[in-house]
């Protein structure tokens, strides 16, 4: 059997072309404040299955969250340096193109682009807090019936207009990106 053939087998062993990502609400497990939640401009959540019940959410974080394609890391790099450009913390290019990873984590430290506010062996949460608006990203590991899954809830917490007006320009293209992302990670087998 040729390689090109082993290597399309494995593809199809590890990935699930029926598992989808699917809209869910925020887990009540989570450690996202309930009324930070309740109260967010903006949140949302969406659940894909896991093929390892026992992944560790960093691992699940770095999955979804580190390997974006090149055009989603130069909107990134555009969207952040006109925000550094408005006086707000955003990440540089350096770290856009060069995400940072570790053997260990700890809460305080970078992941990716992003101080970690929790961390368990069932959920990460990291964010950033800026003048225009907090936000929060929480990847929790759960399961039901159906097996293991893998949720991934943003919230969003505006503090003026110009939070509000930023979240009504970008969070058409974070929806898309999010399940974007997480099926494509879900493709490569890295979920």
């Amino acid at each position: 059997m040729s390689e090109a053939m082993v290597v399309a087998l494995n593809f199809k062993v590890k990935s699930n072309p029926t598992a989808s990502v699917t809209v869910c609400d925020v887990p009540q497990a989570s450690v996202l404040e309930r009324s930070r939640v309740e109260m967010a401009d903006f949140r949302d959540s969406y659940r894909a299955p896991l093929r390892d019940a026992g992944a560790d959410v960093v691992n699940l974080f770095h999955a979804v969250f580190a390997h974006h394609p090149m055009w989603i890391k130069l909107l990134l790099m555009a969207r952040n340096g006109l925000m550094r450009g408005l006086g707000f913390a955003a990440p540089t290019a350096t770290e856009i193109l060069h995400p940072n990873s570790q053997a260990s984590y700890v809460v305080g430290d970078t992941i990716g682009v992003w101080p970690i506010f929790s961390l368990s062996e069932a959920e990460l949460v990291a964010g950033r807090d800026n003048g225009h608006l907090d936000f929060r990203l929480s990847v929790l590991k759960s399961r039901d019936g159906a097996g293991a899954n893998v949720v991934i809830s943003t919230i969003c917490n505006a503090h003026n207009w110009f939070g509000r007006a930023y979240l009504w320009v970008i969070v058409p293209f974070h929806k898309w990106g999010v399940q974007h992302l997480m099926r494509q990670e879900m493709r490569a087998g890295r979920m």
